[in-house]
């Protein structure tokens, strides 16, 4: 439900997964779906469910909208119409009643309306003799260059334990739970030992080499802290900066530009320092990294230069494969599809690695069961 580009087919298709039907109703996500997956059935609007034909479905997932329900959205939770989808799948999960379901959100999920929002939908499924279990997974320990931390929720029809075996691995169930991974925040130090030397995983820094080696003159060797990159060879340090709701300069992700706002990759020279009390609004040319606006003084400057994260580089840092969302569009070749809708319809998917990852541990457990039996 809510497919938008399907992370949940892209990731389940090497397990065997078929979608009996996807839920999408905006225009370019819907045209991603009917390129990809056109023996799958685009329902449209999923307040209509009633509608629709039956179906034996195994799993229903879905990432109802999360504005509602983010921290930086108007917080009216399940009063907000779009909120208010969150109940819709409970409804479409009464009607299909499939073993399991799975379903993703912000984290601001968690303390919408002082936590009743999350907590009428969990009592939702427990109403519909669901059991589940939830947890906060961060795309950074999966595999991608970007710190994105989601609320998921996995619920099985027979047991808790069963949807706890899935988001929880043994070790910490035990009691004896595994050292706290800190996110790293600090500058990376020079190319060639920085990502190994702060402990991240050697497929975060080749997915992020993947994405710049080859883009506008940066070199091909790079090296990952939580909020930076530092090419070697002419001592430029790379941060990532956004133009939405949240402002300039917000750490939470590696990669920030992976919301419904477009983007900027900063690079900009490390040789000088000048101060920018009196910089409120850069401009072009101003030496002045925008990041300094206003109180962020001193800052780093001189020569600066911008550019956007392409769509290649976003489809990259959500785990997608190359070009997936490079498709004919209202009249236009592939190759002339425009960038907006890319960038808007990327930003809102889940983490491919993610949900392969749970995907993985729901076969796992099912095989189990099945074996047990």
């Amino acid at each position: 439900m809510c497919s938008g580009i399907e992370a949940a087919s892209c990731a389940w298709h090497p397990l065997g997964w078929r979608a009996a039907f996807v839920s999408e109703i905006e225009p370019f996500p819907s045209a991603v779906l009917a390129h990809h997956y056109p023996d799958a059935p685009n329902r449209g609007d999923m307040t209509r469910f009633q509608e629709w034909p039956d179906a034996a479905i195994d799993v229903l997932v879905g990432g109802t909208p999360c504005q509602s329900f983010s921290v930086a959205g108007l917080r009216k939770g399940l009063a907000d119409p779009r909120g208010n989808l969150a109940l819709v799948y409970l409804a479409l999960a009464d009607r299909y009643r499939p073993e399991w379901l799975v379903w993703e959100n912000v984290p601001g999920v968690l303390s919408s309306n002082g936590g009743r929002d999350f907590g009428a939908f969990l009592g939702g499924l427990g109403e519909l003799g669901y059991g589940f279990a939830y947890r906060v997974l961060d795309a950074q320990y999966f595999g991608v260059a970007q710190r994105r931390r989601r609320v998921f929720v996995v619920a099985n029809a027979r047991s808790w334990r069963r949807a706890a075996a899935v988001l929880f691995e043994r070790h910490s169930l035990s009691g004896h739970p595994a050292p706290r991974r800190e996110a790293r925040e600090g500058v990376a130090t020079r190319a060639g030992g920085g990502a190994a030397e702060r402990g991240w995983p050697a497929e975060v820094a080749a997915t992020l080499n993947a994405a710049f080696g080859d883009k506008q003159g940066l070199e091909d060797q790079h090296a990952l802290s939580g909020t930076s990159l530092f090419v070697s060879g002419d001592a430029y340090s790379v941060r990532t900066a956004n133009t939405s709701s949240n402002g300039w300069g917000v750490q939470r992700e590696v990669t920030h530009t992976l919301d419904q706002a477009q983007g900027l990759a900063v690079a900009f020279d490390t040789t000088q320092i000048t101060s920018a009390a009196n910089y409120s609004s850069p401009k072009p040319g101003d030496p002045c990294h925008p990041l300094a606006a206003g109180a962020h003084a001193p800052a780093i400057a001189s020569s600066m230069s911008v550019r956007r994260l392409t769509p290649r580089e976003c489809e990259r840092l959500q785990g997608f494969p190359d070009d997936y969302t490079l498709i004919p569009w209202r009249n236009r070749a592939a190759d002339e599809c425009p960038d907006g809708p890319r960038y808007k319809a990327l930003g809102n998917s889940m983490a491919v690695p993610v949900m392969a990852w749970i995907g993985r541990r729901i076969a796992q457990v099912a095989a189990q069961l099945e074996n047990a039996a």
